[in-house]
């Protein structure tokens, strides 16, 4: 098999691709605006993109502001999910030794979010106790 050469055009053009690939993505430098579609007592704040046009801004928060109830905005505002659709099984075989892995440690702040969170779903019926084998 013969060695292909290289020119000038085909080095530049990988160089591209090589720089292109060692890029990281970074989320967009837009800055966000948080708004309220909700009243001030129940508060329902979503956050848009600063990068539009003055009308282009009234026009979503209009949009936003008629279509509010169709967002989820609690784990009580979604009922109908069902269970035998979404729901987190760990797969078990009967007789295996389970293995205790080492403890992943976080910031406490992370486990109070998370706490928080879980009581929230519980709360709402989104959790439920299951019995494995």
């Amino acid at each position: 098999m013969e060695e292909e050469e290289w020119d000038e055009s085909n080095i530049r053009e990988f160089t591209k691709l090589v720089e292109q690939h060692e890029k990281t993505w970074e989320p967009a430098a837009e800055d966000l605006k948080t708004i309220n579609v909700g009243s001030d007592q129940a508060k329902k704040e979503l956050k848009i993109g600063t990068l539009t046009t003055p009308k282009q801004r009234v026009e979503l928060i209009a949009l936003l502001h008629e279509y509010a109830d169709i967002f989820a905005w609690s784990y009580e505002d979604m009922p109908g999910l069902n269970t035998n659709i979404v729901v987190h099984k760990i797969l078990l075989e009967e007789g295996c030794k389970p293995v205790k892995q080492k403890l992943r440690r976080a910031h406490p702040d992370t486990w109070i979010k998370v706490k928080e969170e879980l009581e929230k779903q519980w709360h709402a019926g989104f959790l439920e106790v299951v019995k494995y084998p």
